[in-house]
């Protein structure tokens, strides 16, 4: 049985004040939800207090982002093995705004997979296609090429143990959503694509949501058999918000 993960994707926001609040918010609204992983992703200047404020709950850390490099003269990067000896858990990687704004290509995305892996954490692989593409019928294709990028270069297998988050570019902070038989028929696909290369890996791997996840249409988007939690970006910043949806994931794995 896969665990549903919902994850928030703070993005650039936050103070230390915020941190403490948010985090202890949260703790309360979470404390007796048992069946859904949940972790944050506060900017990394955050992440040592946020690990610190959210020690003894079960609110686990990642981070939005990671170098390819371990060391050296990088000035302004972060490595896998940092993010590690700071107690991280997860790295969201390949998300569409590090795509678009950073001009991230798929072969980069990939390299920050292997790091990641290697380092023992737990990558977060976001893929999904822009408006355009989804009008022109390629969401399929566009997914499928994202994720060979990992597929071609460590296997199947290195989905063992790994999250993707499909989010349709469209959709991220716009109020959109998809629908939830679209998301499902993308998801699907995402497994299927998967399956192709090792069945019992495709069957495992937990698979996100993202794209204007909120407390109405969580529920519904969770009771879809290939919708494994969300990653939610504008809804994490609230912890009331974001515990709807945590217990919404939650709800659906019991039903």
């Amino acid at each position: 049985m896969r665990h549903p993960l919902v994850m928030g994707n703070w993005k650039l926001n936050g103070s230390r004040h915020m941190v403490n609040e948010l985090i202890d918010g949260l703790r309360k609204e979470v404390s007796s939800v048992d069946g859904c992983d949940i972790a944050i992703a506060p900017p990394f200047i955050y992440l040592d207090q946020a690990k610190h404020q959210a020690s003894g709950s079960h609110i686990m850390l990642g981070a939005q982002n990671v170098d390819i490099n371990l060391s050296g003269a990088f000035t302004g990067e972060t490595s896998a093995n940092m993010l590690k000896d700071i107690g991280m858990k997860y790295v969201i990687i390949g998300h569409s705004e590090r795509r678009t704004y950073h001009k991230e290509s798929d072969e980069v995305i990939a390299e920050k997979f292997a790091v990641v892996k290697e380092a023992g954490l737990i990558p977060v692989l976001c893929i999904g296609e822009t408006e355009a593409e989804n009008e022109a019928g390629q969401t399929e294709a566009v997914c499928a090429k994202q994720l060979d990028a990992v597929l071609k270069t460590m296997g199947a297998p290195a989905f063992g143990n790994s999250v993707i988050a499909y989010e349709p570019v469209w959709a991220i902070g716009t109020g959109k959503s998809a629908t939830p038989a679209q998301a499902q028929a993308v998801h699907k696909f995402i497994r299927d694509h998967i399956a192709k290369h090792d069945a019992k890996v495709a069957a495992q791997v937990i698979i996100q949501y993202g794209g204007s996840v909120n407390a109405s249409n969580a529920a519904e988007l969770f009771s879809q058999p290939d919708i494994d939690g969300a990653l939610v970006g504008g809804a994490s910043l609230k912890a009331d918000a974001f515990a709807v949806i945590v217990k919404a994931a939650a709800e659906a794995k019991k039903a």
